[in-house]
């Protein structure tokens, strides 16, 4: 018997709308990941330290695993699953695949989310910026450079689309 106070969670993740009967105490990664089958999402420190965990909700990178699931009511949340278009790969996700700035992958879905959301805010950020905005998102595999420069890559491709 569940005696756990539940929430109509009424939002959009991915540009869909999602209608819920969750817990309150339901967080947004097991949300996203039980309940929707979101897997990209990944869990690691569940303490808002490493960023395998970041999503964007309006926009912002969240630590889903330090956030309730009822706090993102109305709100609009994009996880890497709705990255890409049409089976066409995101400029950014291309660019980290172009400058293997991924290895065994873990954190790159956080850190592809946190990119989108420094080049949504500063499209033309230099490498002291990148790695400012980039802190909150660790990767024990690549080094850093590899990151650093698809980074650079992706803020080309996206100018060039714009142009």
């Amino acid at each position: 018997m569940n005696t756990q106070p539940t929430f109509k969670l009424t939002t959009t993740i991915n540009g869909k709308p999602v209608d819920a009967e969750i817990e309150t105490r339901t967080l947004l990664i097991d949300f996203l990941r039980e309940h929707l089958g979101l897997t990209g999402t990944k869990r690691s420190c569940d303490m808002q330290v490493c960023g395998s965990c970041t999503v964007l909700v309006d926009g912002k990178p969240v630590s889903s695993c330090s956030i309730l699931a009822y706090e993102v009511s109305d709100r609009d949340v994009l996880t890497i699953e709705g990255l890409a278009q049409k089976g066409e790969l995101h400029p950014i996700q291309q660019s980290f695949l172009d400058e293997y700035g991924l290895q065994c992958g873990y954190c790159t879905p956080g850190m592809v989310l946190a990119t989108l959301a420094l080049l949504n805010e500063n499209p033309n950020p230099n490498d002291s910026e990148i790695k400012s905005f980039l802190s909150g998102n660790l990767c024990r595999c690549t080094g850093y450079f590899p990151i650093l420069n698809a980074v650079r890559r992706a803020s080309e491709r996206l100018a060039q689309e714009e142009s």
